[in-house]
């Protein structure tokens, strides 16, 4: 990847095609009755956030392994729940609805002809591909997900934001410190903590029993970070309940491995490739046969029209 001097969106993108293919009918289908409601769903999402935010640089970021082994050796009970099949040698499959499998390909695809540098780093999550960008970044960064974990790389130094959809991507939450600091006590730095305290049911973190939201973020406001939480418990003279302090000491084990599960990786192996938005499709006879074949009709056009102005 090569130096990112103007702003940089990274999109995750499994998060948002999920988002569209509850968001839109599945009645919207190809010429052949194939549902393709995700893949113009998420057309429509990047037209709509090329138009309102105008990036110099934008990036579908992808899931190449959803749970990582690394992750599971640490934690057997990461994402557990969300396993539909489970496989001895490469990737387990993730619980996926019959109808959206089948539009994967198609928005990886479209996504080539058009010249939207796509990534996916075998090992890894798209969270980690989207912590690498991010570390790398030379200018602002636009991170959009609908997946809070994310909101631990809000820097407000560096101009890194979470724009997290609340309803399709018309409106987004614009999560900076500030709004992080109001709604959780913590920036972003902190969020991983507090994340990994409280633990996330979604991710099948189990967190530190009897540490929920509110008490994660007075430990973390009193003692700065998880070390000086950790090094609290070992002195007597710091201000933690009984109970904390014994559910805090019997959680080591989880408190020692969990930091790696929870925080995205910023040194996953990326690609050299050209990240700048493309004003013209890379592929226009492949784009022109993929939008006949999947009947992708207004919403492949507006983006192509908001992409060339």
């Amino acid at each position: 990847m090569r130096g990112v001097t103007g702003r940089l969106m990274l999109l995750d993108t499994a998060s948002l095609y999920f988002r569209a293919y509850f968001g839109v009918p599945d009645s919207v289908k190809a010429p052949d009755g194939t549902p393709v409601n995700a893949v113009r769903g998420l057309l429509d999402f990047i037209d709509r956030l090329v138009k309102d935010h105008r990036p110099d640089e934008l990036v579908a970021c992808m899931d190449a392994d959803w749970r990582p082994q690394w992750r599971v050796d640490l934690i057997p009970s990461y994402k557990a729940h969300r396993v539909a099949e489970e496989h001895e040698t490469g990737p387990d499959e993730e619980e996926v609805p019959d109808t959206l499998s089948p539009q994967v390909p198609v928005i990886e695809a479209v996504l080539d002809a058009l010249g939207i540098a796509r990534v996916g780093v075998a090992g890894y999550e798209a969270d980690d591909v989207i912590g690498t960008f991010t570390a790398r970044a030379k200018g602002p960064v636009d991170i959009v997900t609908g997946d809070r974990d994310l909101y631990q790389l809000v820097d407000d130094a560096r101009g890194v934001r979470v724009l997290y959809p609340l309803k399709g991507v018309g409106t987004l939450q614009m999560t900076d410190e500030s709004w992080l600091r109001e709604k959780y006590g913590v920036d972003g730095r902190g969020y991983a903590d507090l994340a990994l305290l409280r633990g996330d049911p979604s991710d099948g973190l189990p967190g530190v029993p009897g540490i929920g939201e509110k008490t994660a973020a007075k430990l973390l406001a009193e003692f700065g970070d998880l070390a000086g939480i950790m090094a609290a418990v070992d002195d007597p003279k710091a201000k933690l309940t009984p109970s904390q302090r014994g559910r805090l000491d019997e959680a080591r084990p989880y408190v020692a491995v969990a930091p790696k599960v929870v925080k995205v990786a910023d040194d996953v192996p990326l690609p050299d490739m050209d990240t700048t938005l493309p004003h013209a499709p890379r592929d226009g006879a492949t784009l022109e046969a993929l939008a006949e074949r999947w009947g992708l009709g207004g919403s492949l056009q507006r983006l192509l029209l908001t992409l060339s102005t």
